[in-house]
């Protein structure tokens, strides 16, 4: 499986000798990770313009965002083989251009099949970048500058969250939600061509390794599967339609046979034995929980903004970018002492902030300001880079050194997970904790004194009754937002006592090259 990063020793040379020439490289990779990582969020706030230029309800625009997470999760495994087969470099460089091309169709798509098509090949395409961009870097700088190449990359994985939101925003008010994809489509062709240029002394040795394609097979079919349950699930009833139980059960089935075989197969293609070190798992599940309940609101957040509260695309977006902007002034001070500190004491630090901050838009109201809406998100911000940060310390120091690549590879293929099956579930109970207030709010309203007031000042019968649903809509809506925000709270507190199931960690990279783990 893929690693951000090779084992490259510490008397490496690197093959551009010039330390500009290097530095040009590393701003060519970092905006490539730019990007990818900008290209997750840029359509979380676009959604209701898509849904509304292309004729389609909010829960299908969501099938944009999920659509994009399952093709990335299926493709960050083949990773490490395509660059033991092809080189790194061209990887990348193939990677770039068609993520580029697939950035067109979707900017070009008429219809929300084509859009979600052009999607799926865009997260293929991604998902190579962000572990082949930071490998690269490890294979250009050499160790006395590494620290401060991949503190810019780790910057980027940082601003991108708090860009996406904004630039896509402004983009939809201004011009047009094609714009959001169709934007990559210069960026990827300069990157692509100084790639060509930069990178190609970085090239790596090539051999032909085998792939397990039963494995990888499996992996397709038991993920696909899954979208389907997840995209049309809300649309069917879920498990009240039999469509949807064959899907679910079928996923179930694939995913069974899909671990057996990868524990009994030599050249698995997602190697699920790094899962018997307990510190890898327990970080890893509780990336799982927390990111899950950290994305789920970014998904609502804007939609709550603009379909209930009337914001536009780019208020929504400067509203729901708070949080990464704040990350940003703190990320330094936790990656410094990432290493220093017990990192399970950091993560619950981390975490409880982030719930904290949390209840505190479990809170909101119709009637408050844009500050209001932002300040929590801007709070939570201060304890996402004590939850990345040492989280990732957590998970690749825990297995051995040969595994760090299938470690790291898996905790991407996780996270991905996490975006689509949150996405999913957040908008599910959104919608049916929505109808259940909706009904509540109704019985016990006495709407005649307000239906008398509103005839008395001219307004018809039908508008008044019209205006006094809208009202309850609206009130019902929050009410339901902020329920779901609640049960993240919970899952961010399941999350931090997940993490103190492993035992202290030791750093088993500093065991020798096997760690004696096996």
């Amino acid at each position: 499986m893929a690693g951000p990063a090779p084992a490259v020793p510490d008397n490496y040379k690197s093959p551009i000798a010039s330390a500009g020439k290097q530095w040009a490289a590393g701003l060519v990779l970092a905006l490539s990770n730019l990007m990818v990582v900008l290209d997750l969020t840029i359509a979380n706030v676009s959604v209701p313009h898509i849904a509304g230029n292309l004729g389609i309800s909010l829960d299908q625009g969501t099938w944009i965002i999920t659509s994009y997470a399952v093709a990335e999760a299926v493709c960050v495994p083949l990773t490490g083989w395509l660059a033991m087969r092809f080189g790194v470099t061209k990887v990348f460089v193939t990677a770039i251009v068609g993520f580029g091309l697939f950035s067109l169709f979707c900017g070009l798509a008429p219809t929300l099949g084509l859009l979600v098509a052009a999607r799926i090949g865009q997260g293929l395409f991604g998902a190579p970048l962000m572990p082949m961009s930071q490998t690269l870097m490890m294979l250009i700088f050499p160790p006395e500058r590494r620290g401060k190449v991949m503190a810019l990359w780790a910057m980027t994985t940082l601003i991108g969250p708090a860009l996406g939101p904004i630039v896509g925003g402004w983009i939809s008010d201004n011009w047009s939600w094609h714009w959001i994809f169709l934007i990559n489509v210069p960026i990827a062709a300069a990157v692509a061509f100084a790639g060509m240029i930069m990178l190609r002394p970085v090239q790596t040795p090539t051999r032909k390794v085998p792939i397990d394609r039963v494995g990888l097979g499996l992996l397709v079919f038991w993920i696909g599967c899954l979208q389907i349950v997840l995209d049309t699930g809300r649309e069917h009833d879920w498990f009240a339609d039999t469509q949807i139980v064959l899907f679910a059960l079928a996923a179930g089935i694939g995913f069974i046979v899909f671990v057996i075989w990868e524990l009994t197969e030599e050249h698995p293609v997602v190697d699920l034995r790094v899962f018997r070190h307990i510190g890898f798992s327990s970080a890893v599940f509780t990336m799982t929980i927390a990111y899950g309940a950290f994305f789920a609101g970014n998904v609502v957040t804007p939609q709550w903004l603009q379909s209930t509260l009337g914001y536009s695309a780019q208020d929504s977006g400067i509203v729901t970018a708070s949080s990464a902007v704040a990350a940003i002034f703190v990320a330094g001070f936790a990656g410094k002492y990432s290493t220093r500190v017990d990192p399970r004491l950091m993560l619950t630090g981390g975490l409880l902030w982030m719930a904290m901050s949390m209840w505190l838009r479990a809170e909101w109201t119709t009637g408050q300001g844009m500050w209001a809406y932002a300040f929590p998100l801007f709070l939570q911000g201060f304890g996402m880079p004590f939850f990345f940060i040492p989280l990732t310390n957590l998970t690749l120091s825990t297995v051995d050194r040969a595994e760090t690549a299938s470690a790291a590879g898996l905790q991407a293929f996780m996270r991905t997970i996490a975006v689509a099956v949150s996405t999913s579930l957040v908008l599910t109970e959104w919608g049916n904790y929505q109808r259940i207030v909706h009904n509540e709010i109704a019985n016990s309203l006495n709407p005649d004194a307000a239906m008398a007031a509103l005839e008395g000042i001219g307004i018809p019968a039908e508008g008044a009754r019209a205006y006094i649903n809208g009202l309850v809509d609206r009130e019902a809506i929050t009410v339901a937002m902020n329920h779901t925000t609640v049960i993240s709270v919970i899952a961010v507190l399941i999350a931090t006592g997940v993490v103190w199931l492993a035992p202290k960690p030791v750093n088993r990279q500093s065991m020798g090259e096997g760690g004696g783990g096996h």
